[in-house]
């Protein structure tokens, strides 16, 4: 189902989006009342207990570090870069107003990142298949699972999907107002907004995941492509976009580089990721361990005494050397890492709640997502920069962590897809129930 420029700039209003935003919301607050007003290490939301730990340093004045010895490698009272800088100002944002309440910070984010994931989804599922796809897609942006959990959960992973939605959403405006620009249907001017916008929702994107940083050439040499007739708004869009990231990104690189003596662009986790997922004793065999990452791997002697800045570019170096060591075994591993990554069935070491949520979203979807992108392949051109996104974040998280929570970001961007199979196959059931019987004719 194809739809106008026009159309999928500024998708029409609904009255059943509302709804839809307010079952997510309620949905969203019922998971965190679960949760409660404490900060547990529950299944795979350990991290929040650091993001907690970081906000209150910060409200205590002491910046990003921690008063105990803290995973990986961090000493007591140094400051870190291993963890996202943004998330930990939006809880001590919240601490700061409310008290120490992490319950206040729970439903802020579950109906804020609700609605917006719905909202986000919406516009993209407008996009692949018009309105009832549209509809499809953020009721099940609303019920999946995943979202439920992590949009109650102090981690990073419910902003983040929102900012990854908002920038797709901007940057495939951008990719149609390439073509009416070249038509001269269009102003580069009037564009300069959804430039910054796109520039914001990046930097944002980076500074909660810098995994982001992979994506963001991407999509601006795929802009490029798409403005190859008419360079003039690329390249004013373009700078205003990329000088903005580079505000948003270099204030912590010039923090970090202080504080280590050592140049360090944002977090001090990919050398340590690389490092131990390449490891010779990770992991069994050539597979990937479903559930658990198990211990540190042994650090090189080397390691004594280094700063987090210079661990990072050291355990970069030795992950990078364990690879070319042995490329098919590195191979291999990657291979062996996409059922961990991709995982959809019940595991008898996870518990009633991980195996319940696990199925009845990305088990349940998958199948369709898979339908609706085959069912898309034809305006391959039209959605290529959700194919960009999906390849890019698969292959970065398949050659160091496949962690399901990390592919939450995925997920979110092919649900329109999986609307798109499950508008197609009503209509066509639709279209069996009620057509006429061979042989008769309507009465006249």
């Amino acid at each position: 189902m194809s739809t106008s420029k026009s159309g999928t700039l500024r998708p029409p209003a609904s009255r059943l989006l509302p709804i839809i935003i307010v079952v997510a919301a309620v949905l969203r607050i019922v998971a965190a009342l679960l949760l409660g007003d404490r900060i547990e290490a529950l299944p795979a939301i350990q991290d929040q207990v650091s993001y907690d730990a970081l906000a209150r340093s910060i409200l205590a004045g002491r910046g990003y570090q921690f008063d105990t010895g803290w995973y990986p490698f961090t000493p007591a009272n140094t400051p870190t870069s291993h963890w996202s800088f943004l998330y930990p100002l939006y809880l001590a944002g919240v601490y700061g107003s409310f008290g120490y309440h992490p319950l206040a910070a729970r439903l802020i984010q579950a109906v804020v990142a609700g609605a917006l994931t719905c909202w986000l989804v919406y516009r993209l599922g407008y996009r692949v298949g018009g309105r009832r796809v549209g509809l499809v897609a953020a009721a099940v942006a609303a019920l999946y699972g995943y979202f439920i959990y992590y949009n109650a959960a102090l981690m990073t992973e419910s902003f983040h999907i929102v900012l990854v939605l908002a920038a797709l959403d901007l940057a495939t405006q951008l990719q149609d107002r390439g073509d009416e620009v070249a038509s001269g249907g269009r102003s580069a001017r009037s564009d300069l907004w959804r430039w910054a916008a796109l520039g914001l929702t990046l930097g944002l994107a980076a500074l909660q995941r810098q995994t982001t940083m992979v994506f963001l050439p991407l999509v601006y040499l795929w802009l490029a492509w798409c403005y190859r007739r008419s360079p003039r708004p690329l390249v004013v869009g373009g700078l205003v976009s990329a000088g903005i990231i580079l505000l948003l990104i270099l204030p912590w690189t010039v923090r970090s580089t202080r504080v280590f003596n050592q140049f360090l662009l944002l977090n001090s986790n990919a050398g340590l990721t690389l490092y131990w997922s390449n490891h010779p004793t990770h992991g069994f065999g050539d597979t990937w361990p479903t559930n658990d990452a198990g211990p540190l791997p042994p650090f090189p002697a080397a390691a004594a005494g280094l700063n987090e800045a210079q661990m990072d570019r050291l355990l970069t170096q030795e992950g990078l050397r364990l690879i070319l060591a042995d490329p098919g075994r590195f191979l291999r591993r990657v291979v062996g890492r996409i059922p961990a990554f991709f995982m959809f069935y019940p595991l008898r070491e996870s518990g009633l709640v991980s195996n319940l949520t696990r199925v009845l979203s990305f088990g349940i979807t998958l199948p369709f997502m898979i339908y609706g992108l085959l069912l898309a392949r034809r305006a391959w051109r039209r959605h290529m920069l959700t194919f960009l996104f999906v390849a890019a974040y698969t292959a970065i998280h398949l050659i160091s962590w496949p962690g399901p929570r990390y592919r939450l970001p995925i997920d979110a961007a092919l649900i329109p897809f999986a609307a798109l199979a499950l508008a197609h196959l009503w209509s066509r059931i639709a279209a069996r129930r009620f057509a006429r019987p061979p042989g008769t004719e309507a009465a006249t």
